[in-house]
């Protein structure tokens, strides 16, 4: 199923057994080389480990009006995951950024993303201009995501399509048959 980040923020996660809620989600983290969500910070308000915690992909058991993770033992402190150092370093995030095309043309910043909540890819970034949204982008026309801007491919140019008559130049002299002219005789003369 897609899913809408704007959707789906401030939804509260559950433990998948219990239905206990844990916390409210509270972010995404992508990775920007492959467009995969690598999992979700959480705002957990009260307990031991109050704050903002975080879920990987692999844990979450379905989207709905309600994130279900596989346990409470799910959430943990985002740097004690080896595999994420290097990503939470890593200065290109997608949500938030410029978004340019390759022409340089400003399309503004991509303020909410589209994911397909089953293999947790990236889908679409949707951009926006100070009040308005502008045009989504589809994850394939995204060329590379650097630090100051994710580059899209230039929409394309419509093709037009040439009849044969468009190839004669104008200039070239016009070829006409003479027009012919029969008489015919009138027996009444």
């Amino acid at each position: 199923m897609q899913q809408r980040i704007s959707t789906c923020l401030g939804a509260q996660v559950v433990q998948n057994s219990s239905e206990e809620v844990l916390g409210t989600l509270a972010n995404v983290l992508i990775n920007p080389d492959s467009g995969t969500i690598e999992g979700f910070y959480v705002f957990v308000p009260s307990g031991l480990s109050s704050g903002i915690l975080f879920c990987s992909s692999l844990d979450i058991v379905r989207f709905g009006a309600r994130v279900h993770i596989r346990s409470e033992d799910s959430l943990c402190d985002p740097r004690d995951i080896i595999r994420l150092q290097s990503l939470l370093e890593d200065n290109r995030p997608v949500l938030g950024q410029r978004v340019r095309t390759e022409s340089g043309q400003k399309l503004g910043r991509c303020k909410d993303i589209q994911f397909n909540t089953d293999t947790m890819k990236l889908e679409w970034v949707f951009p926006k201009k100070l009040f308005s949204w502008g045009r989504g982008v589809p994850v394939a026309d995204i060329v590379e995501v650097r630090s100051d801007a994710i580059i899209v491919r230039d929409a394309p140019r419509p093709v037009l399509q040439q009849s044969e008559e468009a190839h004669v130049s104008v200039f070239d002299p016009l070829e006409t048959p003479e027009p012919t002219v029969s008489c015919k005789e009138d027996s009444n003369i």
